[in-house]
């Protein structure tokens, strides 16, 4: 699966500290992005438009949809900032 990155993400991830860790984390959902498993967990998130989900990195916070065969990564966020 490609994944997809939203502008955000990217202006997100050039200021993050653990920068390395998500990205690593992120190409880890191309094999399986519904399922959690070891050092990945995933939750699919209620409430939102598309079947979004949640993946955890640590202290942030990856919510994507997929949808024709690709991730997109629709936001990354650090946990205290809570979901909108």
């Amino acid at each position: 699966m490609e994944i997809m990155l939203h502008p955000r993400v990217k202006k997100y991830l050039e200021d993050c500290a653990e920068k390395e860790k998500v990205i690593e984390h992120i190409g880890r959902l191309a094999g399986d992005p519904y399922n959690t498993r070891s050092g990945v967990d995933i939750k699919k998130l209620k409430g939102k438009r598309h079947d979004m989900y949640r993946l955890r990195v640590g202290e942030h916070r990856v919510e994507y949809f997929v949808e024709e065969n690709k991730i997109w990564i629709d936001d990354v966020f650090y946990r205290g900032r809570g979901y909108r």
